[in-house]
């Protein structure tokens, strides 16, 4: 009986892709050092930056209705800064697969009074993560500082302006389709080349409406209108976004592909999550977004000790 490579041998296979990244030449266009936010700038190190997940919903595909009531949603929040996240993700509408879409009014009950709640308890930086202008502007009136739209400010017509009138940073995804489509058969002629080429796209089309380029950053979509295939290829030829000049921003956190590499769909998704986390600080990816902070956290630290990007060790603080 053949057996399947991914069920059989993924340690195997991920040594084979970490030995032929390691094999292909580095792209020498410089990283984004800095992301220009509504109020502040981040600055980016050796180590991608954590922003943290919180999913105000009843329906995310991995935790969704956990963190529904607004409380619960603040104080997982303010938990995940205490594991290490430097950005929190707020979402009011599940963007899974076939997920159901939400009106605007529902949107903003769900995440306006947990955005004031952190901007007034932390000073991480909070995201809004929403592709209606009417949330957005309503976010960073409650002190959001980013807008991340998985339709790359598409999806609203009013979006772009919300974005140049607000100043906040921003963040445009690539996605084939509409969460509810998007997994219906998606193909692309090359979908590195194909994503590549649609993020340039968005990227000029929103600076000549008036955002400016330092506030953008650009994500290709891992998950949104993506084969297991697709994901995988996307993740291995990542550095060739750098090309874009725009600060790179990968979600690939406890998705379906780690489950079909590890060859089981149950499995817990934490240690896969952090094996993707640490290849795309190896890129150069300057954020990751996550929903196990303390883990990917705690691996980065170590990532970045252990020789990391430039191959120099960590200094350990001084014994008291």
């Amino acid at each position: 009986m053949t057996a399947s490579c991914f069920g059989t041998a993924p340690f195997f296979f991920a040594i084979r892709a970490l030995i032929s990244s390691r094999m292909q030449p580095e792209s020498t266009h410089p990283h984004a050092a800095q992301w220009r936010l509504r109020t502040r700038t981040l600055e980016f190190g050796q180590i991608p930056l954590i922003m943290g997940i919180v999913n105000v919903t009843p329906d995310s595909f991995s935790d969704g209705g956990k963190y529904l009531d607004a409380a619960a949603a603040v104080d997982h929040g303010l938990r995940l800064v205490a594991e290490g996240a430097e950005i929190l993700d707020v979402g009011g509408e599940s963007t899974r697969p076939y997920a159901t879409p939400v009106e605007a009014a529902e949107e903003q009950q769900r995440t306006i009074t947990v955005i004031r709640e952190l901007a007034r308890q932390t000073t991480v930086p909070i995201s809004i993560d929403t592709s209606k202008a009417s949330v957005a502007a309503a976010a960073i009136d409650a002190g959001a500082e980013i807008i991340n739209d998985v339709t790359g400010l598409e999806g609203d017509p009013q979006m772009v302006a919300c974005a140049v009138e607000s100043q906040a940073g921003i963040c445009a995804m690539h996605m084939q389709g509409t969460p509810h489509t998007m997994q219906d058969n998606p193909q692309y002629a090359d979908v590195v080349e194909d994503v590549f080429a649609y993020l340039a796209n968005r990227r000029d089309t929103l600076v000549a409406a008036g955002v400016d380029i330092a506030r953008i950053a650009l994500d290709p979509g891992i998950g949104f209108g993506k084969t297991h295939q697709h994901n995988l290829q996307l993740l291995a030829s990542v550095r060739k976004f750098h090309e874009l000049g725009c600060p790179l921003l990968v979600g690939h956190s406890r998705k379906g592909f780690i489950g079909k590499v590890l060859g089981n769909k149950d499995l817990d998704r934490t240690a896969g999550t952090v094996g993707v986390a640490l290849a795309m600080a190896a890129a150069g990816v300057q954020v990751i977004r996550v929903h196990d902070v303390a883990a990917v956290r705690q691996a980065l630290l170590l990532f970045a000790a252990s020789g990391g990007i430039d191959g120099q060790p960590g200094q350990l603080p001084a014994s008291p």
